[in-house]
């Protein structure tokens, strides 16, 4: 009897410890996760401070000129703001509709010093983007019920699209999902060879073509070699020419026809990449690329490179599309989802006193 009671003793000490073990690994790991998802996010957000850091300091130089020797926001100020954000390609429209805002509290609030602008224009900015941008995802994920989740990239020749794709790609895979390319811009043999090294790269299967054939050929293949392979993401690349619109629009059309066959409701997304450095000319192939095909997200590339990183505002605004992802450095990590208030955050960063 004093036998079986020890083992039962054992058994239960046993069981103790190894709960107790279990109880251990899960925090260790949900400690570990945590710790290293507070890690990168922070390099996450020193990249876009430091992308973000021309614009910066663009801007902010700008408005203390603007505001020198005043203590009050008066018209005299609202107009040099004015002119500041025009100059910082946020663009005319929406430049006005930030200056209304601004106007708006000062009459409302009577008196509004100069040393509160700056807060009061983050404010502003932040709450124009928040409108625009209302439908913000988590990391690089798949919504559901779209398996595969089928991206149509599309923009003109040198804004960094096929590197989008590829850093793209990249993000995805990184994220547990099976990703395959497609290398629809046969119009040019150098579109083909990038997208492929950026397969070798991410490890992505590319399919693709020769220079010169049927674009949508190269899109059907793409999708049912997806289906076959049961990936998670297709992405695939278009060509850049504007010189025709309609050309540009029939091709476009014909590309998400044949998807249709494979799958009735691809693509899910129609993203325009577009350089941020043009500044102004960024919104003209917006607006020549949101005429030519149903556009549903952005992509904005090169802010690391530029003062002009005041056109995400700008585009955001006029467009009503929300932006997805942002390029702020040249590294195969510095593509990031687009976080408005991050965003606002780092460009208004160390500048409230």
């Amino acid at each position: 009897m004093q036998k079986y009671y020890n083992f039962v003793i054992f058994k239960r000490n046993v069981l103790l410890f190894c709960h107790f073990s279990l109880f251990l690994y899960r925090n260790l790991i949900k400690y570990s996760m945590g710790f290293f998802s507070s890690l990168f996010g922070k390099e996450k957000k020193e990249a876009l401070d430091k992308g973000l850091e021309k614009t910066k300091t663009s801007v902010f130089s700008k408005i203390a000129r603007a505001i020198s020797g005043k203590s009050k926001v008066d018209e005299e100020v609202l107009d040099n703001l004015e002119e500041v954000l025009i100059t910082s390609d946020v663009g005319v429209d929406t430049t006005l509709r930030i200056i209304e805002r601004i106007e708006a509290r000062v009459a409302r609030d009577k008196y509004v010093s100069t040393d509160e602008l700056n807060e009061i224009l983050r404010d502003e900015i932040a709450s124009l983007l928040e409108e625009n941008n209302t439908d913000q995802t988590g990391e690089f994920e798949i919504p559901e019920g779209k398996h595969p989740y089928v991206i149509m990239v599309v923009g003109v020749n040198g804004a960094g699209k096929t590197t989008t794709i590829g850093k793209l790609a990249y993000q995805y895979k990184k994220a547990g999902k099976k990703v395959v390319l497609g290398a629809a811009d046969t119009f040019r043999a150098a579109a083909i060879e990038q997208l492929a090294v950026w397969g070798e790269r991410v490890e992505c299967p590319v399919i693709r073509q020769n220079m010169g054939s049927d674009p949508a050929a190269v899109a059907y293949d793409t999708i049912s070699s997806a289906k076959a392979q049961d990936a998670d993401v297709v992405i695939i690349d278009t060509a850049g020419r504007l010189h025709n619109k309609i050309n540009l629009m029939n091709e476009l059309t014909k590309i998400k026809q044949v998807m249709k066959k494979i799958i009735p409701d691809a693509p899910h997304d129609v993203m325009l990449v577009l350089d941020g450095s043009t500044g102004q000319n960024a919104y003209e192939q917006a607006k020549q690329f949101t005429k030519a095909t149903d556009v549903t997200s952005l992509a904005i590339t090169k802010l690391d490179g530029t003062a002009k990183g005041g056109v995400v505002i700008g585009i955001s605004d006029q467009f009503k599309i929300p932006v997805r992802y942002i390029g702020v450095g040249e590294g195969i990590e510095h593509l990031q989802v687009f976080d408005r208030r991050e965003f606002v955050d780092s460009l208004f960063k160390n500048e409230e006193k």
